[in-house]
């Protein structure tokens, strides 16, 4: 059964719920059994952590387990937990696995909160980290010591969109038995398969292309057989879930995620080709884009692009120039996240945060996420922007 079928038809059997194709919000934190036969029975299926048992309502509702089954059936997992943003998704696979003393490797284009976390919250709990370059590939292999348990990579990167090559670094982190864990928010569980190559833990942002329409927060995290109990008692240990409201919504989502995709991708292209183009461009950081920096593994590994990727202009151009050009955008809002509907726009410099990879580039920078819009009225959009930019 192809994805879109499967988003379609597969998510759950109407036949659960009375011929209801989509599974009914279960609002509940009490969950009552018949007698103690049935709770200590329950309790034991609990204890073999791969069945779906009502327990209580902070480990899963019908609502809950629908979404979750739904997602490691699509990614190629064994298994999937949601909780209650991207964020809690990293930190929770990352803390997961670490203790006090440990040493774990993490990407140097990693999403902007979870560096923040490793470097403030892992620190204090004695657990360093060497944020590596991620072009390194197998190269990667020098930076391991003996307390290395984890490398915690981001491909692309949400800003700068490097690929970095998954199966080398999975490979030499097996050999030092660390585990890999990867945000794979940007590909969704369509356009890129972490288990196949070589990865142990996969996190999304679900508020992105999942849910899809900017109106709930939520993280997944989908593990390989063998890292799902370690992760599944720690999420559970920290009380981490997400509301069956946001679930839904989440759910809903999941339902069009492949149609959405299809309209990010392809109208993301060809403004990433039309941008490509402009004299005051100096660079597209779209891993889609043929020349593009990454573009040779992503073709190897990816089966496809999502809308968001970022602009490099040439340098030259001022701050209040740049300023000017990003307000003077209408349709591309300026705001935080990505994935939904609608287009956005976010000005970063990455020179302040990144010391392992030197940022080769002197112009202003800016990234997009190109949503459901017509792709015409987008490049129009920019195109009155730039004409702000050089003063005309």
């Amino acid at each position: 059964m192809s994805p879109d079928t499967y988003l379609s038809h597969g998510v759950i059997d109407p036949d659960d719920f009375g011929g209801v194709v989509n599974p009914p919000v279960f609002h509940a934190s009490t969950v009552t059994f018949r007698d103690l036969d049935d709770m200590e029975a329950r309790g034991r299926a609990m204890s073999g952590a791969d069945t779906d048992v009502m327990w209580y309502g902070r480990k899963g509702t019908p609502t809950t387990f629908a979404l979750q089954n739904a997602l490691a059936q699509l990614e190629g997992g064994h298994r999937s937990l949601l909780v209650s943003s991207g964020l809690a998704a990293c930190t929770s696979a990352i803390m997961a696995f670490v203790k006090a003393g440990d040493h774990i490797l993490v990407s140097d284009s990693v999403y902007g909160p979870t560096r923040h976390y490793v470097e403030t919250v892992l620190a204090r709990c004695n657990v360093s980290a060497t944020f590596y370059d991620p072009t390194l590939g197998s190269d990667i292999a020098a930076l391991f010591r003996p307390a290395t348990t984890l490398v915690f990579a981001e491909s692309p990167g949400s800003q700068t969109f490097e690929i970095q090559d998954i199966p080398a670094i999975a490979k030499a982190a097996h050999r030092h038995g660390a585990v890999v864990v990867i945000d794979n928010t940007w590909s969704t569980p369509l356009f890129f398969k972490p288990f196949e190559h070589g990865v142990d833990v996969s996190v999304h942002a679900g508020t992105k292309y999942i849910v899809g329409h900017s109106d709930a927060l939520m993280g997944v995290i989908t593990t390989n057989r063998e890292s799902w109990n370690t992760v599944r008692d720690y999420v559970f240990a920290t009380g981490q879930h997400a509301g069956p409201d946001d679930v839904y919504l989440a759910q809903r989502g999941l339902r069009t995620m492949a149609v959405r995709l299809e309209r990010h991708q392809r109208s993301g292209l060809a403004i990433a080709e039309w941008l490509a183009g402009r004299p005051e461009v100096a660079q597209v950081l779209h891993p889609g884009l043929p020349g593009a920096p990454g573009h040779a593994l992503w073709r190897r590994d990816f089966t496809g692009a999502s809308g968001l990727f970022s602009v490099v202009l040439k340098p030259g151009y001022g701050r209040e120039a740049f300023r000017a050009f990003i307000n003077d955008l209408k349709l591309f809002r300026l705001g935080f996240s990505w994935g939904g509907f609608e287009s956005l726009v976010m000005p970063f410099d990455p020179q302040k945060e990144r010391p392992a990879a030197a940022w080769p580039y002197a112009g202003q920078a800016f990234r997009l996420h190109v949503g459901l819009e017509a792709k015409e009225d987008l490049i129009a959009d920019l195109e009155a922007a730039f004409r702000r930019l050089v003063g005309q």
